[in-house]
């Protein structure tokens, strides 16, 4: 079975304009996760798909791969979805952009998560560390049920609370590393819009549940940071100095 890592990466961020390209001790973010991903796949495997020139031009001088997409793709996945059109695998694993902290090891449990529960979609998620806001919306919070299995996605609190005593001791996030097959991915884009749920959450992984999928959560390490806005490059610089032991 071949496996490749598919990466989003969209110069238009409505939130972070230019965000892949964003220098993180020197070096553009997009390296990071691309790097990261050839770790676990060999760089071979590691494409990176983008509606934007200069970030393909970055991606192939560093010896990757770069897969054009439309400049009006609705979300990342459905940017994976015309990716995933043009470049033939098994399993797609989608590793966001913005997340320069993923672990390779991670990448490799989607992707033994999807070979064992190839009928599911698979998603990654650790625990709030006690500096996080559980209330911050840039924070997607996970509900699961007892077997690991998406029940939704929020940007809320979640779960709530009638009891204070029931109240929750501390909350899972979603970390974005995925695994779908092709035709989860084209059966995603089908759908031709956003969900009404995905919208207002405006969390793209939603839609599965609208198409009646399963997902299945599965724990990477702690300490995933997403870089959403430009307050989190000097919180990612910092966390990528003590991953390398730099002062």
């Amino acid at each position: 079975m071949r496996t490749v890592v598919l990466i989003p990466a969209r110069y238009a961020s409505s939130r972070y304009p230019g965000k892949p390209l964003v220098s993180l001790l020197g070096k553009p973010m997009i390296l990071w996760v691309a790097e990261l991903s050839a770790e676990a796949v060999g760089a071979s495997n590691v494409y990176v798909a983008t509606e934007d020139e200069r970030i393909a031009e970055v991606v192939k001088s560093a010896g990757y791969q770069a897969v054009m997409t439309s400049s009006n793709a609705l979300t990342g996945t459905d940017r994976l979805a015309e990716a995933a059109e043009q470049i033939p695998a098994d399993i797609y694993v989608n590793v966001q952009g913005d997340e320069p902290l993923a672990c390779p090891r991670d990448i490799l449990r989607a992707i033994e998560e999807k070979k064992a529960t190839p009928d599911m979609i698979i998603n990654g998620f650790c625990w709030l560390s006690v500096d996080e806001d559980p209330h911050s919306v840039n924070i997607p919070k996970v509900i699961t049920n007892e077997k690991n299995e998406l029940v939704y996605m929020s940007r809320s609190a979640l779960p709530g609370f009638k009891d204070e005593k029931y109240a929750p001791r501390t909350h899972k996030k979603q970390v974005c590393i995925y695994a779908f097959t092709k035709k989860e991915l084209l059966d995603f884009k089908g759908f031709g819009r956003k969900s009404e749920l995905e919208q207002c959450e405006d969390i793209e992984i939603l839609r599965f549940l609208e198409l009646g999928k399963k997902v299945r959560m599965y724990e990477t390490k702690p300490g995933s940071l997403a870089v959403d806005v430009p307050e989190d490059v000097a919180k990612a610089e910092a966390a990528l100095k003590r991953q390398m032991g730099v002062n």
